[in-house]
């Protein structure tokens, strides 16, 4: 995946908030025994399980006392890592691979929170039924993202060419809706929250979403799947740290996954969205549990072949300039 726009944040302090109603209980570590930890995030899904874990407690109770960042782009979120500013963050897979591309190797990829190809999908208007149909026709999208790359994919597996047959342009996530109701474009590809809006909008329907995308059919692998990154020296020096994090993270993910509508009303505080909405975007995704990340993190698993055979493509489409070898960033011993 680079909410409204996948990457428009907001600005929140949440330093320990959730062990309101919870202190005194006897399950949490002193304060001067909690170890402390910073993490960058956004309203993005991606982050939820964060959110989550902070404010119901999950992660004092495993001793962590984590910092909340709030990043206006995914490049800010990178570059704090990169500088220390924060510990462990939620990114889309083709910014990381930039990285990775770079041969930047102070991070580890630790985890996998969801696969959201069911909310990230190619919209046209009533008449258009296929991708040839939109032959000499305009399709607007964010470019250097997830939606550019499933565009770039279902184009060129249609046999024709970007730009050639079908004028592609780059609109930002926030002004996709207002692009499709004036009918300056003919079709857009966007996530959730504009996916849900666009599927409610008369005369626009889904064409295809990202279980459509070449990968996914052999290796499940959407255009930019979500990742859990840590940075490396601190991973190194605190590891047994870094195990509780994910511990207390993908329990906030069966949580999700199980229980949503007790999410809701946290979440709700990140996103701005209302409840129903909420709800609805938590349940567009597949959210994975700690014992499905062992075969996640697989280094010669299905999931990061997928991953390499997506680095790869990043480089047809001349999204990177080389193809870093994936699984060399992946770490499974935080699992």
């Amino acid at each position: 995946m680079t909410s409204t726009h996948r990457r428009v944040f907001l600005k929140n302090t949440l330093a320990g908030a959730g062990a309101l109603g919870l202190a005194g209980t006897g399950l949490f570590a002193s304060a001067k025994d909690m170890q402390k930890m910073g993490y960058g995030g956004s309203p993005w899904l991606s982050h939820y399980p964060t959110y989550l874990a902070i404010e119901n407690g999950l992660l004092r109770k495993e001793g962590i006392d984590l910092r909340w960042e709030s990043f206006v782009t995914g490049s800010a979120r990178l570059s704090a890592m990169m500088a220390g500013d924060v510990d462990l963050a939620g990114f889309g897979s083709i910014s990381t691979m930039a990285l990775m591309a770079r041969g930047v190797k102070q991070f580890y990829v630790v985890g996998v929170p969801e696969n959201f190809g069911k909310v990230e999908g190619l919209f046209v208007r009533e008449g258009i039924n296929s991708i040839e149909d939109l032959k000499g026709k305009t399709i607007g999208t964010a470019f250097a993202s997830s939606t550019h790359l499933l565009v770039l994919d279902l184009i060129a597996t249609s046999g024709l060419t970007p730009d050639k047959d079908i004028n592609v342009i780059n609109i930002s996530g926030p002004d996709i809706i207002a692009a499709m109701k004036s009918g300056q474009i003919d079709a857009c590809a966007a996530w959730t929250p504009q996916f849900n809006i666009l599927g409610a909008m008369p005369g626009i329907k889904l064409l295809a979403d990202d279980t459509s995308f070449s990968l996914y059919k052999e290796f499940g692998t959407t255009p930019g799947p979500d990742l859990l990154v840590v940075k490396k020296s601190y991973a190194d020096s605190n590891p047994e740290a870094v195990k509780s994090f994910i511990k207390a993270y993908f329990q906030s993910c069966e949580v999700l996954k199980n229980e949503p509508e007790k999410a809701v009303p946290i979440l709700k505080k990140l996103t701005n969205l209302n409840d129903a909405e909420q709800l609805q975007t938590i349940n567009g995704a597949e959210w994975y549990t700690l014992q499905e990340q062992k075969e996640l993190m697989a280094k010669d698993g299905k999931f990061v072949t997928g991953l390499q055979k997506l680095a790869e493509m990043l480089v047809t489409y001349k999204q990177l300039d080389r193809a870093p070898k994936v699984s060399d960033w992946i770490n499974p011993n935080f699992i």
